[in-house]
């Protein structure tokens, strides 16, 4: 459960459901990516986020190209990020992107950017809600596409995915 500052989970854990998914990217900071004080600029960690989230769709059917063959989408209804410590540059770290299991037509994404000393430079959360592209509505129900990944995760597919 999630603590101060996002230090532990932010979503809660269903006792019925599987651990939750988890695939982690090692990454170094580049100077494009790097402010006027020589720390990663705060916007950055948005697109450090949503590579963790490629590589976690692509390890579990949930990919940009999945989605675009079901005919689906699935924008970002909640966006959150807490900064802990910043990342200089050239410094290694890891991106931890972890998919958390829920029953609703919905995605919960949790991300934590560890340095290379194991402590927390940034974590932070997306909620995502289904849309179909052709009526532009919220899917109430879960799609074709989150059932068949659901079906994979119960069925252990996914272990502790590295990337």
């Amino acid at each position: 459960m999630k603590n101060k500052r996002g230090r532990g989970a932010y979503f809660k854990r269903h006792e019925d459901g599987p651990d939750p998914i988890v695939v982690e990217i090692k990454r170094r900071v580049h100077f494009s990516e790097i402010d006027l004080m020589a720390f990663v600029w705060y916007g950055r960690y948005t697109a450090y986020f949503e590579e963790g989230a490629e590589a976690l769709g692509r390890q579990c059917g949930l990919s940009y190209k999945d989605f675009q063959e079901a005919e689906l989408r699935a924008p970002l209804v909640k966006y959150h990020v807490d900064f802990h410590r910043p990342l200089r540059l050239d410094e290694e770290f890891t991106i931890r992107t972890v998919l958390v299991w829920d029953e609703g037509a919905r995605l919960n994404t949790e991300y934590f950017i560890l340095k290379n000393d194991g402590s927390l430079a940034a974590s932070g959360y997306t909620v995502q809600l289904f849309i179909d592209v052709k009526s532009g509505e919220v899917s109430l129900t879960s799609p074709a596409l989150l059932e068949k990944c659901r079906r994979r995760w119960k069925a252990g597919d996914f272990g502790q995915l590295k990337k």
